[in-house]
């Protein structure tokens, strides 16, 4: 389960940004390709908060769809899993969104 790494991570930044305070709330952004699970994010930040200045704080996740761009027809669409094909058939494609993992905001007490 890498979802345990990646939650710890987190929260390591956020304990490192609130510079003593009290974490109160996190938010971040998953993409659809990430490969993590939301579900068990949430169970991990809960252990890796105990003893921390960030325990007893919400964690809330927000989804990034994925979407790519077409090389054969130029059009761009949403990814609905992880195959990634054109509707017009075509595999040759740029992924633009969904990949990225990112911290958008904490807030403190």
């Amino acid at each position: 389960m890498h979802e345990l790494a990646i939650t710890q991570c987190i929260v390591d930044a956020a304990c490192e940004r609130a510079d003593g305070k009290s974490v109160s709330r996190v938010l971040v952004r998953v993409g659809q390709l990430c490969a993590v699970i939301p579900d068990s994010m949430q169970f991990c930040f809960e252990l890796v908060t105990e003893g921390t200045v960030a325990e007893g704080a919400r964690l809330d996740i927000e989804t990034e769809t994925a979407r790519a761009r077409c090389r054969t027809c130029d059009s761009e669409f949403a990814i609905p899993d992880a195959i990634l094909l054109c509707p017009c058939g075509s595999a040759d494609v740029d992924v633009l969104s969904g990949r990225d993992l990112r911290i958008l905001s904490m807030e403190t007490r």
